[in-house]
């Protein structure tokens, strides 16, 4: 068993695709109408066959009290790993990607948290050692 695809609820799907592709440097793999909404998926460039992250509309009534419950509390919605949180810390600021949390040392690992724009946080993280 493995996973094939992961999801991360966003409030507009055209937006999510514009910064999930343009900010972040994922790849579109899907996008596939569906009624309404779109079957949108992303991957990571390095790895085109692997896991998707498919750009779920947030419309049920639940996603939203969810999600900005999570945001009040500074909870990433999910993590995406780096090689170098330092650098894409500062190519994402760069790009006025807004952070909530700046590269901080966690012993094995350093995470960075940003704001999504589609009413998530994000972390990035790097493996640091064990």
């Amino acid at each position: 068993m493995r996973i094939n695809l992961a999801s991360v609820l966003v409030d507009d799907q055209e937006k999510g695709r514009r910064f999930y592709t343009e900010v972040l440097g994922f790849q579109q793999k899907h996008d596939i109408p569906v009624g309404g909404p779109r079957w949108l998926t992303v991957v990571s460039p390095q790895d085109p066959d692997g896991t998707e992250l498919v750009l779920e509309p947030s419309g049920h009534p639940a996603a939203g009290p969810f999600k900005e419950a999570l945001v009040a509390d500074g909870i990433p919605w999910t993590s995406f790993a780096v090689d170098d949180v330092d650098a894409e810390y500062e190519r994402l600021r760069d790009l006025g990607v807004r952070f909530t949390q700046e590269p901080t040392d966690m012993g094995p690992v350093t995470t960075a948290v940003l704001d999504d724009t589609c009413g998530n946080l994000i972390q990035i993280a790097q493996q640091t050692g064990e």
